[in-house]
């Protein structure tokens, strides 16, 4: 059964904020556009509508599957902001796709906030270090392998 207290609600939507905020901090490091407040926000809009199914589920039907609408519906409409981050450019005989990054990582802020609002903290956390590490320690690899490659492009 949901808590609906304030105050665990007021937390968790901080939470989830912060956590996005985190992963957004990383990409202002990393000159994106999409930052702290794109990615907090992300994360504490994706906690505020699991809240809201939470709240309002067992009022409108207790036996439907509501809450997992509103995750697949958060889920596309996340999609759909990611999309918008995408850009491919063909310039000189060359193609280059730019964004695909950003998108992912706001599409698991989205997960992380609904994570924070169905109460799951500690996955939450775990999944933003775990992004954190794609962002930051696969890039240094990812550069490492492809560096060469990616010059001469």
């Amino acid at each position: 059964m949901y808590n609906f207290d304030l105050v665990t609600i007021f937390y968790e939507l901080v939470i989830a904020m912060l956590l996005g905020a985190c992963l957004g901090l990383e990409r202002n490091f990393a000159g994106k556009t999409a930052g702290m407040r794109t990615y907090g926000l992300v994360a504490m809009g994706s906690c505020l509508f699991i809240i809201l199914s939470n709240l309002v589920t067992p009022i409108a039907d207790p036996g439907s599957p509501g809450q997992m609408y509103v995750l697949q519906g958060l889920m596309i409409g996340i999609g759909f902001i990611g999309g918008g981050a995408i850009l491919h450019n063909h310039d000189n005989n060359h193609d280059h796709t730019s964004g695909l990054t950003t998108a992912a990582g706001l599409w698991m802020t989205a997960g992380i906030g609904a994570a924070v609002g169905y109460g799951y903290m500690p996955i939450a956390f775990f999944v933003t270090i775990a992004t954190l590490f794609a962002f930051t320690v696969l890039w240094f690899f990812e550069h490492k392998i492809t560096g060469n490659r990616l010059k001469k492009n």
